[in-house]
């Protein structure tokens, strides 16, 4: 799988929101420490939320919202498309974004010492009916080239199920499915379901958390 056939696979702008804001919520309340593989800034800046995840390996993939649509941009860090293999961009990935994202391209935290950190990259604007990538040649010999595949998969597998199955395995201990689902359908957190999720955390402080993403309490 490439980011074109992630392109073809992603849900609409409005969906994906929805769904990445449900994981980072469902993710606050199973760890509501520092650090979190997914996480959901609804005040990024004025006019911005971000959806992040980071896998405390090196691999990282932001999707930035705003009036004019939506930027992805994702970086594995043992993909041959990285652009510390020949320090630079892989051709292709960043050549056709339009100036309406050139300010997400060019964003602090997406770059190193002013090299952008990306492997892959989608976009979709606003009044657009698909999401749009750059034309490229991928490497060969490489089912996953640019890392788009298991990074964004469960992005294109919205059901409670998949999140449920990365949760056990990524914190070693049962994810009660029914609590997801609660979450997943957006409806509002209530102290049952953090509970069912995680039984030691503060209620308040989830509310809290849950009430800065956006989500309803």
């Amino acid at each position: 799988m490439t980011v074109h056939d992630l392109a073809a696979a992603l849900p609409r702008i409005p969906d994906l929101r929805s769904l990445c804001r449900s994981i980072a919520v469902a993710e606050a309340v199973l760890n509501p420490g520092a650090y979190r593989y997914h996480s959901f800034d609804a005040n990024w800046s004025e006019t911005e939320e971000v959806f992040s995840t980071r896998n405390g390996s090196g691999d990282e993939f932001d999707i930035v919202f705003s009036p004019a649509g939506a930027y992805i941009r994702g970086f594995d860090h043992e993909s041959p498309m990285s652009p510390y293999a020949d320090d630079a961009v892989w051709p292709g990935v960043l050549d056709s974004v339009p100036e309406t994202f050139r300010a997400c391209v060019e964003e602090p935290a997406f770059v190193d010492d002013g090299m952008p950190m990306v492997t892959f990259c989608l976009w979709r604007e606003t009044d657009d009916d698909t999401w749009h990538t750059g034309r490229m040649d991928f490497p060969t010999d490489d089912s996953d080239p640019d890392g788009s595949g298991w990074m964004l998969g469960p992005l294109v597998d919205p059901r409670p199920e998949t999140f449920q199955t990365f949760a056990e395995d990524y914190y070693e201990r049962p994810v009660d499915l029914d609590a997801v689902r609660h979450i997943f359908e957006e409806r509002p957190l209530t102290q049952d379901v953090v509970a069912r999720l995680n039984p030691v955390v503060s209620f308040s402080g989830i509310k809290k958390d849950a009430a800065d993403m956006g989500y309803p309490v």
